[in-house]
């Protein structure tokens, strides 16, 4: 699989999360406050809540329904109750163009700080 456009800088908002599915597949992408962008599985490992609906604080993005904050760098929680980590992908940026491609995920960890 390839690197797919899933929207352009412009349309993503400081703090705030976007969701797209590629090929099925959920994942939220964040433009956090330092203008950074980061991408990781949108489905809330305690249920089956979409995390784009929660809320981002510095480089984590919390799910609205239980509270757990997920990292946006690691995909790791870090708060109870979810213990499992989300999916974490790899962003392209060109020009203005984000893209994601769903096969190439970044190494996360079970521990929970």
């Amino acid at each position: 699989m390839s690197a797919t456009r899933v929207c352009s800088l412009s349309e993503l908002e400081q703090d705030a999360a976007k969701r797209v599915v590629i090929d099925g597949i959920p994942i939220a992408v964040v433009k956090d406050s330092n203008g950074d962008v980061h991408a990781i599985g949108d489905t809330c490992t305690h249920g089956d809540i979409s995390l784009s609906d929660g809320f981002v604080e510095g480089d984590t993005l919390e799910c609205w329904a239980h509270g757990s904050a997920f990292s946006l760098l690691t995909g790791r929680p870090l708060n109870l109750p979810a213990y499992e980590p989300v999916p974490v992908y790899e962003v392209t940026i060109e020009g203005d163009d984000v893209l994601i491609d769903p096969a190439v995920t970044k190494a996360v960890t079970t521990d929970i700080h």
